[in-house]
């Protein structure tokens, strides 16, 4: 029998990629290390290719340090991959424009249609004061927010998730098969989100399905299985609307 979008009591979102624009505002954040140099040559697909995949070698490295502190390092990292010199005071300020990144323009209005159908919940890479910031631009109250400075890892490690789905039991008495989790990146959620026995909605917004481009999302040699695809948050509010 097929899955609906209505066997579920709990989207468990991914924030980063999937609410918030973080590909635009890692972007802007990377300018003023790529003001400093003449660097016609470097694109935002080549700047946020080097972010993906620095920023998952320091997640794996470092899975206890502040996300502030692991994004200075990542903007090390990206600055010797692209070549080019930077200071601490450029590595320090990628390391706090979090709060500076943009929500997509369709975020905000789904997340209040699906607040009157399910219990939504954030399980986010970034620290705790990081989120909270951006939830302010999202304009909902969640019901529950697991970040990584609450964990002690980064996603994709599956004890992001088993820690997300133990309360989630104990706060809301919510199942893992009452779970539908909600994101954009295939490496750090529907990777594991499968391997842990999640039903799983893929906001596919750099149309990855549609041989898109992998932006600043690490590559996933082969893409794990998804019960639904939708290329915006909005689509997914409205197939639920519309199947009342």
């Amino acid at each position: 029998m097929d899955k609906s979008l209505h066997d579920y009591a709990a989207l468990t979102f991914d924030c980063y990629g999937t609410l918030i624009d973080w590909e635009t505002g890692i972007w802007a954040a990377l300018q003023p290390l790529l003001k400093t140099h003449n660097t016609p040559n470097i694109t935002r697909s080549l700047g946020l290719q080097a972010f993906a995949e620095t920023e998952a070698i320091q997640e794996s490295e470092t899975p206890n340090m502040a996300y502030p502190l692991l994004l200075s390092h990542v903007h090390k990292r990206i600055a010797s991959k692209l070549g080019i010199s930077t200071t601490p005071e450029l590595d320090r300020n990628f390391g706090e424009s979090v709060p500076l990144w943009p929500v997509f323009s369709d975020s905000v209005r789904a997340l209040k249609i699906l607040k009157q159908h399910y219990k939504l919940i954030v399980l986010s890479n970034v620290h705790t004061a990081g989120f909270a910031a951006s939830n302010e631009k999202l304009k909902v109250e969640f019901d529950g927010i697991y970040t990584a400075e609450m964990i002690g890892t980064y996603k994709p490690d599956i004890a992001n998730f088993e820690y997300m789905l133990n309360r989630l039991k104990e706060d809301h008495q919510i199942q893992p098969s009452q779970v539908l989790h909600t994101a954009q990146s295939l490496h750090h959620d529907h990777v594991p989100a499968k391997r842990i026995g999640l039903a799983n909605a893929w906001i596919d917004r750099q149309r990855l399905s549609e041989t898109g481009d992998w932006g600043a999302t690490a590559k996933v040699e082969t893409p794990p299985k998804t019960d639904f695809i939708f290329f915006s948050l909005q689509e997914m509010a409205e197939a639920v609307t519309s199947r009342n």
